[in-house]
């Protein structure tokens, strides 16, 4: 690790250190892995996980996070949310995360005071506030904390920890719930996320471990990766994901030659 990097790292253990007990709200991805890591490192059983369970977060997910925290040695619960009651979330605004975060955050809270935990962790990072991410504002109103983020660490830098302690989510590919797929204004319902989990596991499957597919209606609109493009028109592979999607309801299968890129529904990236 670079210098700064490892200084940024040793300030994250004091800061967590000093928080005592702590929920850490665990999806599983690169942030919150570590998080949970240095969590359990640096307060033992005073540090937990709690992985929601929803239509909008995959079941390979879960699978993974219950994998991780066995392998870091966390004690981890699973908490079923209930955002699908709320229509707020279901109207699918560009305050959908909010909504969302706000019934995670609320669930969270409650679960950490019934256990006697002080705080609630979360994994935001340094890159996260240059992007467009309502749900930082439910974790505010929640007094959720980032330290990841409150000690200046980048999503790379992240990765080099990450892989310095040997976690396998070093080089994990970077994730988001299954909503962010569904354009705003557009109702979100389980059956489009079925179809969006499905479509996505396939892609991965196929070898495009950085991919998206973007629900549009009848049509899916598959993001992976610039260098990728040329192997998603193979015979084999483009055959099998027309054959798969349509049987999923998809009319129309589109290759979005921009490739993949975050965030590519937020407004402020749909601008020409």
């Amino acid at each position: 690790m670079l210098a700064q990097t490892e200084k940024k790292y040793s300030h994250l253990k004091e800061f967590i250190k000093g928080l005592n007990s702590v929920v850490v709200a665990f999806s599983a991805g690169v942030d919150s892995t570590l998080l949970l890591k240095v969590s359990h490192d640096v307060l033992g059983d005073k540090a937990i996980a709690i992985t929601a369970m929803s239509p909008t977060y995959p079941e390979d997910e879960v699978i993974q996070a219950k994998q991780l925290a066995k392998q870091i040695g966390a004690r981890l619960l699973l908490l079923k949310t209930n955002e699908f009651e709320k229509e707020e979330f279901l109207a699918n605004t560009p305050q959908r995360c909010f909504f969302c975060k706000t019934e995670l955050f609320s669930l969270l809270k409650k679960e950490a005071s019934n256990l006697g935990f002080e705080h609630i962790l979360y994994g935001a990072n340094a890159d996260d506030i240059n992007d467009f991410r309502p749900g930082m504002q439910a974790a505010k109103q929640a007094h959720a904390i980032a330290p990841l983020l409150e000690v200046g660490l980048t999503k790379a830098e992240i990765r080099d920890i990450s892989k310095n302690l040997g976690l396998p989510t070093w080089n994990k590919p970077s994730y988001a719930c299954l909503a962010s797929r569904i354009p705003y204004g557009i109702r979100i319902t389980t059956d489009t996320l079925k179809k969006i989990e499905s479509g996505e596991k396939l892609l991965r499957e196929l070898g495009f471990m950085q991919c998206r597919l973007r629900y549009h209606g009848d049509i899916a609109r598959i993001e992976v990766l610039v260098e990728d493009l040329p192997i998603i028109l193979k015979p084999g592979v483009r055959t099998k994901i027309i054959e798969e999607l349509k049987h999923q309801g998809f009319k129309y299968i589109t290759i979005d030659i921009e490739g993949y890129r975050t965030g590519s529904m937020n407004p402020q990236n749909n601008q020409v």
